[in-house]
């Protein structure tokens, strides 16, 4: 069947139900120039051939844009990961180095600390009990004390971080034996 040039000029309304799409959509491709149409009167005419044609470039295109800003974002997605994994690398080399000790070795090292500063506090009153017992007056029993704490306080004073520490931690963790360890080989 062969039409004539009248023929094949249809409505928006019939242009929207061949491509599935409502009356509006046809309406605002036609303004922005993607479906040619052609005013009759007050109203849109289309030519049903070369109005499905360019919609079907303009779905091709619109697919091609999508995978094309998918492909991005994925790539993009990529590059964050091995840069995230690369940080991480970094940071546990820099752990391993004992440039950087993770919150959780910091933590036992101070608990240590603290600990020994308790061990020294509460061996106080064994340690002071009989030279404040045998002190003559409350001025040489303080004196006795002030002299005991003042000595503790120096010893804590004396405390220095030690990277070995953290690294014997480190290794530790890892499940790495000591580099002083005897691994057996005679």
């Amino acid at each position: 069947m062969n039409m004539g040039k009248d023929e094949k000029m249809i409505t928006s309304e019939e242009l929207a139900k061949i491509l599935g799409i409502s009356k509006r959509t046809v309406q605002t491709l036609a303004q922005q120039g993607v479906i040619t149409c052609q005013k009759t009167g007050n109203k849109n005419r289309y030519d049903i051939y070369i109005a499905v044609k360019e919609y079907i470039d303009y779905c091709a295109q619109k697919t091609t844009r999508t995978f094309a800003s998918l492909e991005e974002m994925k790539l993009s997605e990529e590059i964050r990961l091995k840069q995230t994994k690369a940080d991480m690398a970094e940071l546990e080399l820099d752990e391993i180095k004992g440039n950087l000790h993770s919150a959780e070795d910091v933590e036992a090292v101070t608990t240590d600390l603290v600990l020994c500063i308790r061990s020294a506090l509460l061996a106080l009153p064994g340690m002071l009990a009989v030279d404040v017992a045998e002190a003559t007056s409350a001025a040489e029993a303080s004196e006795i004390i002030k002299k005991t704490v003042y000595s503790i306080l120096e010893e804590l004073a004396n405390y220095e971080y030690d990277p070995e520490e953290y690294k014997r931690r480190v290794r530790e963790k890892q499940g790495w034996k000591d580099s002083g360890e005897d691994n057996g080989d005679d």
